[in-house]
């Protein structure tokens, strides 16, 4: 077996200027530390990225790369993500009963050592403001909806990168990530070529054995990893690894995209990415530092793409007071679903390559983490790559079913009928059968920890329980009050919460006043 010194990555964007930074600073890629490693991107093909979200676990990988939160902040026009607001996913927007919207935020519901585990208890209205008026879960376990209402931010100025008293994302330029992401892989030594790829040639056994491009001729490695795009052009249409479509579970495939600026200089900025549903999809609406990006995901099933830009400037008069008619939303088509077999002998894919669901909790940069992660962990120093492969291909196939289900939740359980979409996204046929047996015993008992496989998750069990509840999903635990014994001292512990949120709320900057400080401080690099 041949020791693996050579790495080239097929592909640039977030996906392969990310994998490069971690692969480099984890393998100490350098000529001279025995590991060379080389990305070669076109010029011509744009960076797809226009959901500009991600979710917590990129501070951890930002920081494991070596770029600190300034430095971020400042040159990707970044703000900071606090959670998901989601209006009218279980009603229409016309409705006159009930809540037109729910919360999923980041940090993890309340637990003091010893204290009682608080859903069970909010379950039986220890939480209820006055009989029979439920606050909302996320509202009741986890001060962070209040602060993020107010438009505070999750940390406070003087706190260490990376941390803060909230659990936190960000919301950033995909263009701009992706360009300081090359400009420090170059840093850490990764060799950047500017080519086309116009061939991929096999090996008697079927592996690469090298690409061709009409700029550089031909190069070769001992491990390719493709990021591609959609295009998947090595271990798509060199390898021959199939698609798994998804549109029987997910349906929507469109998208328009526009970014529109804010009123003032001085408008606030959210701290969360507002999610608004309408007849055939969902609009996203995130804060940058100088704009906002919007957008129309739907189904083409379901609208037509006329009927979408009709929806999508009567989202943009009724959040601005502007349709905006003088700028064009950028049309993309979205393929989702994704490749079971990822890595395939000498070739494995990361991003968009090897596969794509909807941005609606903000997968596709948490993918390009786990990828990158596990590539390295399993790394093949000896060269066997066969054993690292199946590994690689078993927990990616495992996380993207568990992050197909976790989407589709947000969609089966809505209440709308006002629309063939949401009929249905509501429709048994359509939901996995892994999620229906797991709505079935969460009928009479809340999810615990015990339901999910932590290697094989993107999301918490919290984040389940967040959407599961702000759906207003019904579980019954009225059989189980007799070994409930602390109802007293849950519903304290909500009132306390309560409280200490009004002095968070006092305690932590305006969102934008954050963002500014992180700006104007000296990057420590």
């Amino acid at each position: 077996m041949k020791k693996i010194n050579r790495i080239l990555i097929v592909g640039g964007g977030t996906a392969g200027w990310l994998t490069a930074c971690y692969l480099a600073r984890a393998l100490k890629s350098s000529p001279d530390q025995g590991m060379e490693m080389t990305l070669v991107e076109s010029k011509e093909i744009g960076i797809i990225g226009v959901g500009e979200g991600s979710f917590p676990s990129i501070r951890s990988t930002l920081a494991a790369i070596g770029i600190d939160e300034a430095r971020f902040i400042r040159e990707c026009n970044a703000t900071f993500k606090q959670g998901i607001k989601f209006v009218d996913w279980v009603r229409p927007n016309n409705s006159t009963t009930g809540s037109n919207h729910y919360f999923h935020p980041f940090s993890l519901p309340s637990q003091r050592p010893d204290g009682p585990e608080l859903l069970p208890y909010w379950l039986m209205g220890a939480a209820d403001s006055a009989p029979g008026i439920r606050t909302p879960f996320a509202d009741a376990v986890t001060m962070q909806k209040c602060i993020a209402d107010a438009a505070r931010g999750p940390k406070r100025m003087s706190d260490e990168d990376f941390k803060g008293p909230m659990n936190y994302a960000y919301h950033f330029d995909a263009a701009g990530f992706a360009a300081l992401l090359c400009t420090h892989g170059k840093s850490l030594g990764v060799r950047q070529i500017l080519a086309n790829v116009e061939q991929v040639n096999l090996d008697d056994a079927g592996a690469i054995a090298s690409v061709v491009t009409a700029e550089q001729g031909e190069l070769s490695a001992d491990l390719y990893i493709d990021c591609s795009g959609f295009r998947a052009r090595l271990i798509g249409e060199a390898l021959g690894s199939p698609f798994r479509n998804l549109n029987d579970v997910l349906f929507v495939d469109r998208a328009l995209a526009i970014q529109i600026p804010y009123a003032s200089a001085d408008s606030p900025i959210p701290s969360y990415t507002i999610s608004t549903a309408h007849e055939a999809g969902w609009t996203w609406d995130i804060g940058l530092q100088q704009r906002r990006g919007i957008g129309y995901v739907y189904s083409s099933r379901h609208s037509s793409d006329e009927q979408a830009e009709k929806v999508l400037r009567g989202y943009l008069t009724s959040s601005s007071g502007s349709d905006f008619a003088e700028l064009t939303p950028r049309p993309l088509k979205l393929n989702v679903g994704y490749r079971e077999v990822q890595w395939i002998k000498n070739c494995v894919a990361v991003g968009l390559s090897g596969g794509f669901l909807e941005p609606l909790e903000s997968s596709g940069v948490g993918l390009i983490e786990t990828a990158a992660y596990l590539i390295h962990y399993l790394f093949p120093h000896n060269g066997d790559l066969a054993p690292a492969a199946k590994l690689f291909n078993d927990m990616m196939q495992a996380r993207y079913e568990r992050i197909v289900s976790f989407i589709k939740l947000h969609y089966c359980l809505t209440q709308r009928t006002d629309s063939a979409f949401w009929r249905d996204n509501a429709a048994a046929e359509s939901i996995p059968e892994t999620l229906q047996q797991q709505l079935a015993m969460w009928r009479c008992r809340a999810p615990h920890r015990f339901d999910f496989i932590t290697d094989l998750e993107m999301y918490p069990p919290s984040s389940w329980q967040y959407v599961l509840y702000g759906m207003e999903f019904p579980t019954d635990i009225s059989a189980n009050h007799s070994v409930m014994p602390r109802f007293a001292e849950a519903r304290n512990e909500f009132a306390q919460l309560q409280r200490v949120a009004q002095h968070a709320r006092a305690d932590l900057p305006a969102h934008r006043a954050l963002v500014e400080h992180f700006c104007a401080r000296r990057s420590q690099q």
